[in-house]
């Protein structure tokens, strides 16, 4: 083997560990949902999260360090679905409402907006208006809806302009 070749076959080994070196150690594989506190105000809006009734968000976008939270998944939602935002989606969050109370969900009960089931257009009255309704199971979603009204949809199946809508009639 030549000099020049080693010589660049060591500064490539260098650069790559020194690249390594540059790594804090976190990924946002590590960035889960994130507790909310009664300071806590809302990515959109700037309400106080905690003042609001019914099922909150919370996600991370690819680059983020933190978590960003949503006084509700509605809130969450039409700013993910954002063009400049849903290809950077590295992970989010809703409360599963039957596994938590309406109005103070629990920080543990956080599950996968993906894989989430939404109820849009039931009686269930929210902070302001009525809010997407969240579950982790598609029966759960079911169940509300035999009880409250409204519409169920996978993630998948939202329509961003529905969700704007409901925002800005949430927020007049």
């Amino acid at each position: 083997m030549s000099l020049p070749s080693m010589l660049q076959r060591f500064a490539i080994g260098g650069l790559m560990l020194l690249l390594i070196g540059c790594n804090d150690g976190t990924s946002d594989t590590t960035i889960g949902p994130a507790p909310i506190g009664d300071d806590d105000i809302c990515h959109v809006c700037g309400m106080l999260i905690e003042a609001m009734p019914g099922p909150k968000g919370e996600l991370v976008l690819d680059g983020d360090s933190e978590v960003t939270k949503f006084c509700s998944a509605a809130e969450m939602l039409v700013f993910l679905l954002q063009p400049e935002n849903v290809e950077r989606l590295s992970h989010a969050w809703v409360h599963d409402m039957a596994r938590t109370d309406w109005d103070h969900p629990g920080n543990d009960a956080f599950i996968s907006a993906q894989e989430a089931w939404y109820v849009s257009g039931h009686s269930r009255p929210g902070g302001m208006g009525h809010p997407l309704a969240t579950f982790a199971t598609r029966s759960d979603a079911e169940a509300f809806q035999r009880e409250h009204g409204g519409i169920i949809e996978g993630f998948d199946e939202l329509d961003i302009d529905q969700l704007t809508h409901m925002s800005r009639a949430n927020h007049p």
